[in-house]
Protein backbone atom coordinates (compact mmCIF):
# COMPACT_ATOMS: atom_id res chain seq x y z
CA UNK A 1 0.00 0.00 0.00
CA UNK A 2 2.86 2.36 0.74
CA UNK A 3 4.38 2.23 -2.86
CA UNK A 4 1.06 2.20 -4.02
CA UNK A 5 0.36 5.95 -2.41
CA UNK A 6 4.10 7.37 -3.46
CA UNK A 7 3.23 6.11 -7.12
CA UNK A 8 -0.01 7.44 -7.57
CA UNK A 9 1.44 10.87 -5.41
CA UNK A 10 4.20 10.85 -8.17
CA UNK A 11 1.35 10.68 -11.01
CA UNK A 12 -0.72 13.62 -9.55
CA UNK A 13 3.09 15.83 -9.14
CA UNK A 14 3.79 14.84 -13.09
CA UNK A 15 -0.50 16.04 -14.14
CA UNK A 16 0.13 19.42 -12.06
CA UNK A 17 3.25 20.17 -13.67
CA UNK A 18 1.67 19.43 -17.38
CA UNK A 19 -1.23 21.35 -16.67
CA UNK A 20 1.30 24.33 -15.44
CA UNK A 21 3.36 24.00 -18.65
CA UNK A 22 0.02 24.40 -21.20
CA UNK A 23 -1.33 27.40 -19.21
CA UNK A 24 1.54 29.36 -19.71
CA UNK A 25 1.30 30.96 -23.14
CA UNK A 26 4.22 30.08 -25.93
CA UNK A 27 5.59 33.31 -26.97
CA UNK A 28 5.49 34.01 -31.28
CA UNK A 29 8.44 32.55 -33.00
CA UNK A 30 11.74 34.23 -33.57
CA UNK A 31 11.13 33.41 -37.27
CA UNK A 32 7.52 34.59 -37.71
CA UNK A 33 7.14 37.44 -40.11
CA UNK A 34 4.57 40.02 -41.75
CA UNK A 35 5.35 42.85 -44.29
CA UNK A 36 5.43 46.31 -42.98
CA UNK A 37 5.29 49.45 -43.98
CA UNK A 38 6.65 52.98 -42.66
CA UNK A 39 3.56 56.04 -41.55
CA UNK A 40 4.88 58.68 -43.46
CA UNK A 41 4.40 62.16 -43.75
CA UNK A 42 4.27 63.99 -47.08
CA UNK A 43 2.98 66.28 -49.32
CA UNK A 44 -0.67 64.97 -50.84
CA UNK A 45 -3.42 66.43 -53.02
CA UNK A 46 -6.16 67.85 -51.46
CA UNK A 47 -9.62 67.00 -52.84
CA UNK A 48 -13.02 67.78 -52.58
CA UNK A 49 -15.71 65.00 -53.28
CA UNK A 50 -18.98 65.02 -55.08
CA UNK A 51 -21.22 61.75 -56.03
CA UNK A 52 -21.14 60.96 -59.98
CA UNK A 53 -22.81 58.75 -62.51
CA UNK A 54 -21.52 57.23 -65.75
CA UNK A 55 -22.79 58.43 -68.97
CA UNK A 56 -22.17 57.95 -72.59
CA UNK A 57 -21.10 60.88 -75.08
CA UNK A 58 -22.82 59.04 -78.00
CA UNK A 59 -25.66 57.24 -76.74
CA UNK A 60 -28.82 57.10 -79.10
CA UNK A 61 -32.52 55.23 -79.79
CA UNK A 62 -32.93 54.02 -83.37
CA UNK A 63 -36.29 54.51 -84.56
CA UNK A 64 -38.55 53.21 -87.46
CA UNK A 65 -38.62 55.80 -90.49
CA UNK A 66 -41.51 53.77 -92.48
CA UNK A 67 -44.21 51.34 -91.47
CA UNK A 68 -44.59 47.48 -91.28
CA UNK A 69 -43.97 44.51 -90.03
CA UNK A 70 -40.53 43.10 -88.15
CA UNK A 71 -39.37 40.54 -90.03
CA UNK A 72 -35.89 40.31 -88.46
CA UNK A 73 -34.04 41.09 -85.29
CA UNK A 74 -30.53 40.58 -85.62
CA UNK A 75 -29.08 41.77 -82.37
CA UNK A 76 -30.44 41.55 -78.71
CA UNK A 77 -29.20 43.45 -75.18
CA UNK A 78 -25.20 43.50 -74.20
CA UNK A 79 -24.80 42.34 -78.03
CA UNK A 80 -21.40 44.71 -79.66
CA UNK A 81 -22.62 45.56 -82.86
CA UNK A 82 -20.23 47.30 -85.75
CA UNK A 83 -21.04 50.62 -87.76
CA UNK A 84 -23.15 50.06 -90.83
CA UNK A 85 -24.42 46.20 -89.56
CA UNK A 86 -27.70 45.24 -90.28
CA UNK A 87 -29.65 45.38 -86.61
CA UNK A 88 -33.48 45.49 -87.71
CA UNK A 89 -35.11 44.37 -90.98
CA UNK A 90 -38.96 45.56 -91.60
CA UNK A 91 -41.51 44.09 -94.49
CA UNK A 92 -40.36 46.13 -97.42
CA UNK A 93 -42.97 44.45 -99.92
CA UNK A 94 -45.18 47.69 -99.65
CA UNK A 95 -42.38 49.83 -100.40
CA UNK A 96 -41.24 47.92 -103.22
CA UNK A 97 -44.49 47.89 -105.09
CA UNK A 98 -44.58 51.56 -104.64
CA UNK A 99 -41.01 51.78 -105.76
CA UNK A 100 -41.72 49.80 -108.65
CA UNK A 101 -44.47 52.10 -109.39
CA UNK A 102 -42.78 55.18 -109.87
CA UNK A 103 -40.15 53.53 -111.91
CA UNK A 104 -42.79 52.26 -114.82
CA UNK A 105 -44.20 55.59 -114.61
CA UNK A 106 -40.98 57.00 -115.21
CA UNK A 107 -40.40 54.80 -117.83
CA UNK A 108 -43.68 56.05 -119.59
CA UNK A 109 -43.01 59.94 -119.26
CA UNK A 110 -39.77 59.01 -120.32
CA UNK A 111 -41.48 57.57 -124.03
CA UNK A 112 -43.64 60.49 -123.93
CA UNK A 113 -40.51 63.01 -123.48
CA UNK A 114 -38.94 61.33 -126.71
CA UNK A 115 -42.35 61.57 -128.76
CA UNK A 116 -42.25 65.43 -127.27
CA UNK A 117 -38.97 66.02 -128.42
CA UNK A 118 -39.26 64.29 -131.94
CA UNK A 119 -42.45 66.45 -132.38
CA UNK A 120 -40.54 69.59 -131.78
CA UNK A 121 -37.69 68.74 -133.98
CA UNK A 122 -40.09 68.37 -136.93
CA UNK A 123 -41.62 71.35 -136.25
CA UNK A 124 -38.88 73.61 -136.39
CA UNK A 125 -37.85 72.04 -139.81
CA UNK A 126 -42.15 72.39 -141.35
CA UNK A 127 -41.69 76.25 -139.92
CA UNK A 128 -38.26 76.74 -141.71
CA UNK A 129 -40.35 75.24 -144.94
CA UNK A 130 -43.22 77.79 -143.97
CA UNK A 131 -45.80 74.39 -143.23
CA UNK A 132 -46.75 75.33 -140.14
CA UNK A 133 -47.19 78.70 -137.85
CA UNK A 134 -44.33 79.90 -135.36
CA UNK A 135 -48.35 79.41 -132.90
CA UNK A 136 -47.87 75.90 -133.65
CA UNK A 137 -44.12 75.32 -133.39
CA UNK A 138 -43.99 77.47 -129.37
CA UNK A 139 -47.29 74.63 -128.37
CA UNK A 140 -44.57 71.89 -129.71
CA UNK A 141 -41.84 73.41 -127.80
CA UNK A 142 -44.16 73.81 -124.80
CA UNK A 143 -45.47 69.96 -124.81
CA UNK A 144 -41.54 69.34 -125.04
CA UNK A 145 -40.45 71.30 -122.08
CA UNK A 146 -43.49 69.78 -119.90
CA UNK A 147 -42.67 66.29 -120.88
CA UNK A 148 -38.82 67.40 -119.60
CA UNK A 149 -40.76 68.39 -116.47
CA UNK A 150 -42.83 65.48 -115.75
CA UNK A 151 -39.30 63.29 -116.10
CA UNK A 152 -37.76 65.13 -113.84
CA UNK A 153 -40.53 65.06 -111.19
CA UNK A 154 -41.01 61.04 -112.05
CA UNK A 155 -37.74 60.30 -111.29
CA UNK A 156 -37.68 62.78 -107.69
CA UNK A 157 -40.56 60.30 -106.91
CA UNK A 158 -38.60 57.28 -107.92
CA UNK A 159 -35.39 57.78 -105.64
CA UNK A 160 -38.14 58.86 -102.65
CA UNK A 161 -39.74 55.75 -103.07
CA UNK A 162 -36.16 53.84 -103.49
CA UNK A 163 -34.85 55.60 -99.69
CA UNK A 164 -38.27 54.81 -98.55
CA UNK A 165 -37.59 51.09 -99.43
CA UNK A 166 -33.87 51.56 -98.06
CA UNK A 167 -35.54 52.61 -94.79
CA UNK A 168 -36.38 48.84 -94.08
CA UNK A 169 -33.35 48.32 -93.37
CA UNK A 170 -32.17 49.52 -90.35
CA UNK A 171 -28.44 49.29 -89.55
CA UNK A 172 -26.51 50.93 -86.96
CA UNK A 173 -24.69 54.36 -87.23
CA UNK A 174 -21.53 53.50 -85.18
CA UNK A 175 -20.19 50.96 -83.38
CA UNK A 176 -20.97 49.90 -79.75
CA UNK A 177 -23.38 47.94 -77.34
CA UNK A 178 -27.08 47.72 -77.73
CA UNK A 179 -28.58 48.63 -74.54
CA UNK A 180 -31.86 48.16 -74.74
CA UNK A 181 -34.85 46.78 -77.16
CA UNK A 182 -37.61 48.44 -77.42
CA UNK A 183 -39.43 46.18 -80.31
CA UNK A 184 -40.32 41.65 -80.52
CA UNK A 185 -40.31 39.89 -83.83
CA UNK A 186 -43.57 40.14 -85.45
CA UNK A 187 -44.65 43.39 -83.99
CA UNK A 188 -45.76 46.72 -86.25
CA UNK A 189 -43.36 49.09 -86.24
CA UNK A 190 -44.69 52.57 -87.46
CA UNK A 191 -42.41 56.32 -88.47
CA UNK A 192 -40.95 57.28 -85.07
CA UNK A 193 -41.37 53.79 -83.14
CA UNK A 194 -38.31 53.14 -81.35
CA UNK A 195 -36.55 50.00 -82.25
CA UNK A 196 -33.18 49.59 -80.52
CA UNK A 197 -31.09 51.90 -77.84
CA UNK A 198 -27.51 51.46 -77.74
CA UNK A 199 -23.79 53.88 -77.06
CA UNK A 200 -20.42 53.75 -77.90
CA UNK A 201 -18.68 52.32 -74.80
CA UNK A 202 -15.29 53.88 -75.68
CA UNK A 203 -16.85 57.57 -75.46
CA UNK A 204 -17.91 57.57 -71.99
CA UNK A 205 -17.77 60.24 -69.56
CA UNK A 206 -18.70 60.94 -65.59
CA UNK A 207 -21.06 63.93 -64.47
CA UNK A 208 -20.68 65.15 -60.93
CA UNK A 209 -22.70 67.90 -59.76
CA UNK A 210 -20.54 69.92 -57.00
CA UNK A 211 -21.77 73.14 -54.85
CA UNK A 212 -21.60 76.35 -56.08
CA UNK A 213 -18.67 77.69 -53.81
CA UNK A 214 -15.83 75.22 -54.46
CA UNK A 215 -16.07 75.92 -58.66
CA UNK A 216 -13.60 78.38 -58.49
CA UNK A 217 -10.98 75.87 -56.46
CA UNK A 218 -11.97 73.03 -58.98
CA UNK A 219 -11.64 75.30 -62.07
CA UNK A 220 -7.92 76.89 -60.56
CA UNK A 221 -6.07 73.57 -60.02
CA UNK A 222 -8.14 71.65 -63.17
CA UNK A 223 -7.54 68.17 -62.27
CA UNK A 224 -9.45 65.25 -60.75
CA UNK A 225 -9.60 61.43 -60.59
CA UNK A 226 -12.79 59.38 -60.53
CA UNK A 227 -13.10 56.42 -58.06
CA UNK A 228 -15.73 53.38 -58.97
CA UNK A 229 -16.62 51.96 -56.18
CA UNK A 230 -18.17 48.85 -57.68
CA UNK A 231 -15.04 47.71 -59.45
CA UNK A 232 -12.56 49.43 -56.94
CA UNK A 233 -10.73 51.46 -59.36
CA UNK A 234 -9.37 54.80 -59.89
CA UNK A 235 -9.39 56.24 -63.61
CA UNK A 236 -7.66 59.21 -64.44
CA UNK A 237 -9.72 61.76 -65.97
CA UNK A 238 -8.69 63.00 -69.98
CA UNK A 239 -10.38 66.41 -69.72
CA UNK A 240 -13.04 68.27 -67.49
CA UNK A 241 -16.01 70.97 -68.70
CA UNK A 242 -17.48 72.76 -66.44
CA UNK A 243 -21.22 73.34 -67.31
CA UNK A 244 -22.17 77.26 -67.84
CA UNK A 245 -25.01 76.98 -65.69
CA UNK A 246 -25.87 76.33 -62.29
CA UNK A 247 -29.37 74.90 -60.53
CA UNK A 248 -30.78 77.95 -58.93
CA UNK A 249 -32.88 75.50 -56.42
CA UNK A 250 -29.66 73.89 -54.97
CA UNK A 251 -27.41 76.34 -55.87
CA UNK A 252 -25.20 73.85 -57.64
CA UNK A 253 -23.05 73.12 -61.11
CA UNK A 254 -22.54 69.98 -63.10
CA UNK A 255 -19.15 69.26 -64.31
CA UNK A 256 -18.36 66.56 -67.25
CA UNK A 257 -15.17 64.52 -66.54
CA UNK A 258 -14.28 62.49 -69.96
CA UNK A 259 -12.42 59.36 -69.94
CA UNK A 260 -10.26 57.16 -71.55
CA UNK A 261 -10.99 55.38 -74.57
CA UNK A 262 -9.33 51.89 -72.67
CA UNK A 263 -11.43 52.17 -69.83
CA UNK A 264 -13.68 49.20 -69.84
CA UNK A 265 -15.82 47.17 -67.72
CA UNK A 266 -18.13 50.49 -66.71
CA UNK A 267 -21.28 51.58 -68.69
CA UNK A 268 -24.03 54.57 -67.96
CA UNK A 269 -25.56 54.41 -65.17
CA UNK A 270 -23.09 53.92 -63.05
CA UNK A 271 -22.55 55.31 -59.92
CA UNK A 272 -19.04 56.53 -59.31
CA UNK A 273 -17.43 58.91 -57.20
CA UNK A 274 -15.28 62.30 -58.67
CA UNK A 275 -11.97 63.76 -56.70
CA UNK A 276 -11.37 66.96 -57.68
CA UNK A 277 -7.97 68.72 -56.41
CA UNK A 278 -7.71 72.12 -55.08
CA UNK A 279 -4.45 72.32 -53.11
CA UNK A 280 -1.52 70.51 -51.71
CA UNK A 281 -0.26 69.84 -47.96
CA UNK A 282 1.46 67.73 -45.55
CA UNK A 283 -0.35 64.77 -44.34
CA UNK A 284 0.13 61.64 -42.30
CA UNK A 285 -0.12 58.76 -44.66
CA UNK A 286 -0.89 54.88 -43.85
CA UNK A 287 -1.30 52.20 -46.22
CA UNK A 288 -4.66 51.21 -46.73
CA UNK A 289 -3.95 47.64 -46.89
CA UNK A 290 -2.93 48.54 -42.87
CA UNK A 291 -6.36 49.33 -42.04
CA UNK A 292 -8.58 46.95 -39.82
CA UNK A 293 -12.06 47.53 -39.16
CA UNK A 294 -14.02 45.72 -36.35
CA UNK A 295 -17.38 47.15 -35.71
CA UNK A 296 -16.68 50.31 -35.18
CA UNK A 297 -13.09 50.46 -34.44
CA UNK A 298 -11.01 51.58 -36.98
CA UNK A 299 -7.47 50.57 -35.88
CA UNK A 300 -4.13 48.79 -37.33
CA UNK A 301 -1.10 46.89 -35.94
CA UNK A 302 1.84 48.58 -34.75
CA UNK A 303 5.02 46.32 -35.27
CA UNK A 304 8.02 47.57 -32.15
CA UNK A 305 11.63 46.90 -32.50
CA UNK A 306 11.22 43.65 -31.85
CA UNK A 307 8.95 42.58 -34.14
CA UNK A 308 5.49 42.42 -32.25
CA UNK A 309 2.39 43.53 -33.17
CA UNK A 310 -0.25 45.22 -30.83
CA UNK A 311 -3.38 46.68 -32.20
CA UNK A 312 -4.19 50.35 -31.85
CA UNK A 313 -7.14 52.49 -32.86
CA UNK A 314 -6.41 55.51 -34.98
CA UNK A 315 -8.79 58.05 -36.75
CA UNK A 316 -8.74 58.75 -40.31
CA UNK A 317 -9.25 61.49 -42.37
CA UNK A 318 -9.99 62.15 -46.12
CA UNK A 319 -7.04 62.96 -47.76
CA UNK A 320 -5.08 60.46 -49.64
CA UNK A 321 -4.92 58.27 -52.61
CA UNK A 322 -6.38 54.49 -53.64
CA UNK A 323 -3.17 53.16 -51.68
CA UNK A 324 -2.94 55.43 -48.47
CA UNK A 325 -4.98 56.50 -46.14
CA UNK A 326 -4.87 60.11 -43.91
CA UNK A 327 -4.34 59.14 -40.37
CA UNK A 328 -5.14 62.43 -37.61
CA UNK A 329 -4.82 60.49 -34.93
CA UNK A 330 -2.93 57.02 -33.41
CA UNK A 331 0.22 57.10 -35.02
CA UNK A 332 3.32 58.99 -35.81
CA UNK A 333 5.82 59.87 -38.35
CA UNK A 334 8.31 56.61 -39.07
CA UNK A 335 6.38 54.05 -37.13
CA UNK A 336 5.68 50.75 -38.87
CA UNK A 337 2.59 49.09 -39.28
CA UNK A 338 1.66 45.49 -40.53
CA UNK A 339 0.19 45.42 -43.95
CA UNK A 340 -0.90 41.93 -43.30
CA UNK A 341 -3.89 42.95 -40.26
CA UNK A 342 -4.91 39.19 -39.74
CA UNK A 343 -1.43 37.32 -39.72
CA UNK A 344 -0.36 40.13 -37.41
CA UNK A 345 -3.11 39.62 -35.38
CA UNK A 346 -2.70 36.08 -35.08
CA UNK A 347 0.91 36.68 -33.86
CA UNK A 348 0.07 39.44 -31.39
CA UNK A 349 0.60 38.35 -27.73
CA UNK A 350 -3.41 39.03 -26.78
CA UNK A 351 -4.21 36.64 -29.56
Amino acid sequence: MGRLRILLVALAVAGLAACGEKSVPKPAPKGEAFKTAAVELRDVELTTSAEAVMEAVRQSTVSAQIAGRIVELRFDVGDYVKKGDVIVRIDERSAARALEASEAQVLEAQAALANARANYERSKQLLVQKFISQAALDQAEAAYKSAQARVGALLAGAGAAATERSFATVVAPYSGVVSARHIELGEMATPGRPLMTGFDPSTLRVVATVAQAQVAAIQAVGKARIEVPSLGRWVDVKAMIIVPAADPRTHTTRIRLDLPAEVRGVYPGVYARAHFVVGRAPRLLVPRAAVVRRSEVTAVYVVDEQGRARLRQVRLGTAGDEGSVEVLAGLKPGERVALEPIKAGMASPGA
